[in-house]
Formats: structure tokens, C-alpha cells, sequence
């Protein structure tokens, strides 16, 4: 393990170790349920889906024309029209109006563009000759009845509900959205109208939001006072979820009880992680139920979910990894960070006359600035090894919020 030293912890756990221990602690849920096509968007198959019947099921018209038997059109020219009788299709040299979409009639096997026909009366004079099978759409011709069209571990998306429509799939077996008690603490939190001396409540609405978001289901519970008895009490209370997180009372001051009653419930696995802001992060084990201690500061808290809650959330939803979209940008200015700690830096992307677009940090430090990380477009990720990186240089700036 790779450490840096930090004061008020005795060691910090490099942020890629601590994510592979959380990871290798979390198994994924194999509950399933069967659910409608109207709210299977974004949800991870678990059975194998295979179309119930044909698309299309019967011999369509892919063009707007004439429906024809192909013998009757074969030495068809400018100079020497085809001449068919306008009707229905019983018996040779007739023609049937058709429009794209339609069923092809009995007796027809080709469809002749109405841009290559000329009405004249009851009759079309045909100009082009045409094959058996030319703009007809034959059964099965999109999907055949029976073909296997996603594996267990597909993440659905809108046009793959619409292709299960079409073939007559109406509900699909699907992985259950993982279950994450949010457990907001600390004695100073009010949800409104704050006095001096009170915060108004923001880390838990965020992780909450950020866990229905990330395909789980979080129930986010009222704020837990820093009181050893209330506290145990709420993490016991979740341990039937698939995660427990609690924001806040995380670090090493006086109130922060959190990691200290977790591992007097289970095991304390990693307290102290190095990335900057959300070092004063951890997680546990509560009777095969992971907690993740989230710090109190906003953008703390933040960071520290998108690096530990987003894939903990996505093994137990069998969820496949997805990176976060990036812009390239050439920095504005000087982004100073600790080395052995990996930073997140905050910027704010602005166009110019170049090509390449400028990010602008909004701020380098403060991890108790919501407005910081609310007002910007992505982060600048700075490598553990680096010592800062200086103005000008071309940064990669990931949009967190972005990726689901």
C-alpha cells in the first residue's frame, strides 16, 4: 500500500487502493424482478431476451406505388411500356395501389415506384422493369421469431424498448435497483430556516439524488444528532439496504463518533483516503453490509461519493463501468495540489477564438464551497505523482455530473 501522511490521521490510503478493498467487499444483488417496458429505461437485464414473433410480420410495400406480378413488368421500356389494368391482384397484367407500409396483396411479389409509372385512365404504363422481391419488405426481414437480441447484463436503453415492442416483448426480468440508506448526521444540521450556528442540510438531498440517479434506490432518512446511542441506532436500521452511507462526523475531531461506532459494529476497512478534498472519507463492514462515512463538508462529500459510492453502486446493480465524458482545455491558470494526494480541481469551461476551450478553476481549496463544484462544468483530475499543473498546459475536464 501506498500512504502519504496527513495531520490528524495516521495514514491515508491511496484513493485506487481504497476503491479495489470497497470493491472487493461488495457482492452483487441477484434479486430480479419482472418489470413494463414503460419503466425498464436504464435498467441491467437478467434473463436473456429472445422476439416473440416476426418484424414484420407479413410481406409489406417498402416503397409508395403499385403492387405487381414481376413477370408482367419484364420487358417493360421507355420505348415499349408495360401496360397493366388498374385493380386487384387475380389474375395477370393488374396493379394494385400501394403505399409504403402496406401489406403486399396475394398474388403480387414486387412493388413498382410510382415515380417510374404513368396513370392513364384505369391503366399504368410501366417504364422500368421490375424482379420478384424489389421494394417488398419480406416476414422477418428487420427480426426473425426466436433470435436471441440481449444477454443478462444489458443496460437498456429507449430504442431497445422500442425493438422489444415490436416483437411483441411486453415485460423483461431485470436486476432490482440496488437499496442505500442515506443517514445525514451532525447536531448542527436544520432541513430550513437556520440560526446562527445551524448549516442547513445539503449532503444528504445530494447523495441521495446522486444514488437514484446512479441506478440505486435511496431512502434519505432525518438528520442523526452526533450521539453515539442515535447513531447506532440508524446504521443498524439500514443494514437490511445494500449500502448504508452516512454523511458527515467521518473525521478525527471530538464529534466525529461515525468511524468509531461502525467499527464497534464491524470493521472499519479504510479511514483516510488521499485525494483532496475528501480525505477524511472511510467505509466499513456491519454484518456483510457495507458503510461508506462520507465527509460533512459539501464538496468533500461529493468527490468522495463520485469516487467510492458511483462504482460501489454499479458492481451491486451489475452495472459496467462507464468513464466520465471529458473535454480537452488549456488551464487559465496554476492548479497547486499536495503530491500523494490525488486533487480534484473545480473549473469552469469558457470559449475563445481558439479551437480549444479555456478552463478556468473556480476555486483550489475550500471544501465547504457547494457553490463551488454547483457552479462549475467539470474537475481537473491531478495525479498523485504531480506537484500542481501549470497555466497553459492542455487538461482533460471530466464531467462528473454527466455520467449516470
Amino acid at each position: 500500500m501506498n500512504d502519504v501522511r496527513e495531520s490528524g490521521f495516521k495514514r491515508l490510503t491511496r484513493l485506487e487502493t481504497a476503491r479495489e478493498r470497497l470493491l472487493d467487499r461488495i457482492e452483487p444483488s441477484e434479486r430480479v424482478e419482472s418489470v413494463g417496458l414503460l419503466t425498464a429505461d436504464d435498467r441491467v437485464l437478467a434473463e436473456p431476451v429472445v422476439a416473440d414473433r416476426d418484424v414484420p410480420h407479413y410481406r409489406r410495400a417498402a416503397m409508395d406505388g403499385f403492387a405487381v406480378r414481376a413477370t408482367d413488368t419484364f420487358d417493360a421500356s421507355r420505348r415499349s411500356p408495360a401496360v397493366l389494368r388498374r385493380g386487384a391482384i387475380d389474375d395477370p397484367g393488374t396493379a394494385t395501389r400501394v403505399h409504403t407500409g402496406s401489406e403486399l396483396p396475394d398474388g403480387a411479389d414486387a412493388v413498382v415506384m410510382v415515380e417510374h409509372v404513368e396513370t392513364v385512365g384505369d391503366e399504368i404504363e410501366v417504364f422500368d422493369p421490375v424482379a420478384a422481391g424489389k421494394n417488398v419488405a419480406p416476414v422477418g426481414e428487420d427480426v426473425r421469431a426466436g433470435k436471441s437480441l440481449y444477454d443478462p447484463g444489458h443496460r437498456l436503453r429507449p430504442s431497445d424498448l422500442g425493438l422489444l415492442k415490436s416483437v411483441g416483448v411486453d415485460e423483461v426480468a431485470v436486476y432490482e435497483r440496488p437499496t442505500v440508506g442515506v443517514i445525514p448526521t451532525g447536531e448542527e444540521l436544520v432541513q430550513r430556516d437556520p440560526d446562527p450556528g445551524e448549516v442547513v442540510e445539503t449532503n444528504g438531498l445530494t447523495t441521495s439524488r446522486y444514488v437514484e440517479r446512479w441506478g440505486g434506490r435511496a431512502t434519505y432518512r432525518e438528520v442523526v444528532t452526533d450521539d453515539r446511542a442515535a447513531l447506532r441506532a440508524a446504521i443498524e436500521r439500514d443494514l437490511t439496504k445494500d449500502l448504508v452511507v452516512t454523511t458527515g462526523g467521518s473525521s478525527v475531531g471530538e464529534r466525529d463518533l461515525v468511524p468509531e461506532i461502525v467499527d464497534d459494529l464491524g470493521e472499519v476497512l479504510v479511514h483516510g483516503i488521499g485525494c483532496k478534498p475528501g480525505h477524511p472519507a472511510g467505509f466499513g463492514v456491519v454484518a456483510d453490509t457495507p458503510v461508506l462515512m462520507l465527509p460533512g463538508y459539501p464538496v468533500s462529500c461529493i468527490v468522495a461519493a463520485v469516487q467510492l459510492l458511483r462504482p460501489a453502486l454499479r458492481q451491486v446493480g451489475h452495472r459496467s463501468a462507464r468513464p466520465h465524458p471529458t473535454t480537452d482545455a488549456r488551464l487559465d491558470r496554476k492548479i497547486a495540489s499536495e503530491p500523494g494526494v490525488q486533487t480534484y480541481a473545480r473549473v469552469e469551461l469558457r470559449e475563445n477564438d481558439d479551437d480549444m476551450p479555456t478552463a478556468v478553476p473556480t476555486r483550489t481549496s475550500g471544501a465547504g464551497a457547494l457553490s463551488s463544484v454547483a457552479l462549475a462544468d467539470g474537475w481537473v483530475v491531478v495525479a498523485t505523482g504531480r506537484e500542481g499543473i501549470p497555466a497553459g498546459e492542455t487538461v482533460a475536464v471530466e464531467h462528473w455530473e454527466e455520467a449516470p
